[in-house]
């Protein structure tokens, strides 16, 4: 288990495995969610790198006979 500290600014560092298993650069921005007990980041990628991400579930997609109309 990988464990951080605070720092007295409020800063953490993300842990070296973790930061090159996940290719994350200096500089990247991530939105950040609080959801109970629990901090989430996600990383905030440009619109450019979603372009085609649904290319592949396009061309299976089947309507079902209610929704044609």
């Amino acid at each position: 288990m990988n464990t951080v500290k605070l720092s007295p600014k409020y800063q953490i560092v993300i842990p070296k495995k973790i930061r090159e298993s996940m290719n994350f650069e200096p500089g990247q921005i991530f939105q950040v969610l609080g959801f109970n007990d629990r901090i989430e980041l996600i990383k905030v990628q440009p619109m450019e790198e979603s372009r085609g991400f649904l290319k592949e579930e396009a061309a299976s997609f089947k309507r079902e006979e209610e929704d044609r109309y």
